[in-house]
């Protein structure tokens, strides 16, 4: 079905700002977008009358929602938790795999290539292994008993099946213990990204590892020394690299707003919103558990037993207003990263993340009290 959507403000990703103009999906796919042929024929119209139209949002980072964790979740519980997504206008994620024995996430990615492109759900677009490869000294809220060194030789069957599914991984790693750089190595070599997170690196571990090809800094500021004017560590080597992407919870809670701004202020394009959700998110406050760990929520924030933060309940919805209200910057420049942003990062975004022709046609349609009205995966409209 050809679908014109007449009349919107239609979100640009190349200037972050929102353009007057159409959009047409064919099935699927955006087929135009701005200005629209007029003698093409149309299955149907929907009028938008000034509404917005923006490209629905990537959470490269999420462990889980709706009572569901991607560890353990069965088939109808990710089917579950994919339309909680969707309801949050979430339309493309990496579920993201927490420490675990490594059996039972291998099992989880099984399942999780196996919904690669399937039509009933959000789009599940690979794995984030975010397990096992952690410094023990960084571990947050991971048991320390399911953290492992790093093995070059348990990431095949992690990328593999994945990958012949046409689904992404990406793997967050303290890669300053890869001493020769052999598992980072062997990671790219399978068609990998790699995050540097739960890391205890120093400033020149951390470019060590950039240079040998990491691309984002996993939950910036969090599980990795803090910032300092004489060391800089982690911190200072993502937010000086002008390739590195930094990924960001923007909560309030996990990171103070000023050091959110600062944050945006040397990434910019750069910057990536996400959740790092758990069970928890859009449940009320309870126990609960993750990576091997029980959890209690309490007015919506998620901690172990002995006080480290376990993830968040945030939407990443809310996440881009809290960028915007923290850095003091235009929505629609907090919206580039829950969008282009994320999916840039992780090697989506020639399927995804903006509003161009032969792109997915995963969109939501809001108000102009920035309400989410509607929300279009694959050119239908889900809510």
């Amino acid at each position: 079905m050809r679908v014109l959507y007449k009349n919107a403000k239609i979100y640009d990703s190349h200037s972050q700002t929102f353009i007057e103009g159409d959009l047409l999906t064919d099935g699927a796919l955006i087929a135009a977008a701005g200005i629209c042929p007029r003698y093409d024929i149309y299955d149907k119209t929907e009028q938008l009358d000034g509404k917005m139209l923006i490209p629905g949002l990537i959470d490269i980072h999420t462990h889980g929602r709706a009572g569901g964790d991607f560890i353990s979740a069965d088939n109808d519980m990710l089917v579950k938790m994919s339309k909680d997504y969707l309801r949050t206008g979430v339309t493309t994620l990496l579920p993201t795999l927490a420490s675990a024995p490594l059996e039972d996430m291998y099992s989880a990615s099984d399942r999780l290539a196996d919904l690669v492109g399937k039509e009933e759900t959000c789009n599940y677009a690979g794995v984030h292994i975010e397990g096992r490869y952690l410094n023990p000294k960084r571990r947050g809220a991971h048991a320390e008993k399911l953290l492992a060194p790093l093995n070059k030789d348990e990431l095949e069957r992690f990328v593999f099946r994945m990958r012949s599914r046409n689904g992404q991984v990406h793997i967050t790693a303290a890669l300053e213990l890869d001493a020769d750089g052999s598992f980072a190595k062997r990671a790219i070599e399978l068609g990998a990204t790699l995050g540097l997170g739960h890391t205890d690196a120093t400033y020149e571990e951390a470019v060590k590892a950039i240079e040998r090809g990491a691309v984002t800094f996993t939950h910036l500021f969090n599980a990795m020394p803090p910032l300092h004017h004489r060391e800089g560590g982690a911190v200072c080597a993502g937010l000086a690299d002008s390739e590195a992407f930094c990924e960001i919870i923007a909560d309030g809670f996990h990171i103070s707003p000023p050091m959110v701004r600062l944050a945006y202020l040397c990434k910019r394009e750069k910057l990536v919103l996400i959740t790092d959700s758990m069970e928890a998110t859009g449940c009320g406050d309870g126990e609960y558990s993750i990576a091997g760990m029980p959890v209690t929520v309490k007015d919506g924030k998620a901690r172990t037993h002995d006080g480290a933060i376990a993830g968040s309940t945030l939407d990443l919805f809310d996440a881009v207003q809290n960028l915007s209200a923290f850095a003091g910057i235009p929505f629609e420049k907090a919206l580039f990263c829950a969008t282009a942003s994320p999916a840039m990062a992780v090697g989506l975004y020639d399927r995804t993340g903006s509003l161009e022709r032969g792109k997915a046609a995963d969109m939501l349609v809001l108000d102009k009290n920035k309400k989410i009205l509607s929300v279009i995966k694959n050119g239908r409209k889900i809510f």
